[in-house]
């Protein structure tokens, strides 16, 4: 899926960090999402190194990153901190400045990265979401039902952990065929690898991890930031079939977060990337082009 390009592996101040990178020209750093890896840019990865020099991450406790422990707290899991490991990474190849495009969890990742990395950040793309903190504090039972695994993850361990280990497959193949409209969006190759991945006890424990510090210190962070807004461009992209679209006022929400937002509904579901690739690309494309 990646042939052109290069494999690298690179330590940060807390965790090592898994990564592609390929392609000439500005830098583009891609943040995957929940329960994925840097694989669910497959599609999207090679048509953007044909103009850019392209940066694909896992996540710390994704992957083949690694998976620290969680600490006082679940502060190694929050977003600040994956952030940086993320701008620590872009640094050592040599990237003081770039782009970032983020879906789903990455683009939590991404939103707080240009929160707390101003002079970084030059465009900003987030896929499918709104803010964390706008999400947990207008929770009602739609969005609880949607999104229950927001409220499943952050358990105590080791529940969600012992339930999901039980069948990682099982559990991982549910959540992508009833976020997505078309499972057969999802390569066998992509798919292997995902399963792979994610049947990793370790890979379990730390994604929870990640649920649980969105609900805790992220929240702490979120809070003492709301009057600080995006100051880079914001480009905005959601599933036309997704809760997030058919329930929120995702362009007006962003608005109050960012100066410049502009977006627009992909028909697809939730995983933009690989239901709908041609037209995330064109839009991605159009957004960062200049």
């Amino acid at each position: 899926m990646f042939a052109q390009f290069q494999r690298l592996q690179m330590q940060t101040s807390s965790a090592t960090i898994n990564l592609l990178k390929s392609g000439n020209g500005y830098p583009i750093l891609l943040l995957h999402g929940y329960p994925q890896t840097h694989v669910m840019w497959h599609r999207i990865a090679p048509q953007l190194a044909k103009n850019f020099t392209v940066v694909l991450t896992d996540l710390r406790g994704y992957g083949d990153s690694a998976k620290p422990d969680a600490g006082a707290g679940h502060a190694n899991y929050a977003k600040r901190i994956m952030a940086q490991d993320q701008v620590e990474v872009m640094h050592q190849l040599g990237y003081e400045e770039f782009y970032v495009i983020g879906h789903d969890r990455g683009a939590r990742v991404a939103h707080r990265m240009a929160l707390d990395y101003p002079q970084r950040i030059k465009k900003l793309a987030v896929l499918d979401i709104v803010p964390t903190y706008e999400l947990y504090t207008t929770t009602d039972q739609e969005f609880a039902t949607a999104y229950y695994h927001w409220f499943f993850l952050i358990q105590p361990y080791a529940l969600p952990e012992t339930l999901i280990g039980a069948n990682p497959e099982y559990f991982l193949r549910t959540c992508l065929e009833s976020w997505s409209k078309n499972f057969s969006a999802f390569t066998p190759e992509a798919l292997a690898e995902y399963i792979r991945c994610f049947s990793q006890p370790e890979t379990i424990h730390a994604t929870c991890e990640d649920y649980r510090a969105a609900a805790s210190i992220d929240l702490v962070h979120d809070q003492a930031d709301l009057d600080q807004k995006i100051m880079c461009p914001l480009l905005v992209l959601w599933g036309d079939q997704g809760i997030i679209g058919r329930k929120y006022n995702v362009l007006e929400t962003w608005r109050t977060r960012a100066e410049n937002v502009i977006g627009e509904a992909i028909a697809s579901g939730h995983f933009l990337p690989e239901e709908a690739p041609e037209a995330t690309y064109q839009a991605l494309y159009e957004f960062l082009k200049d």
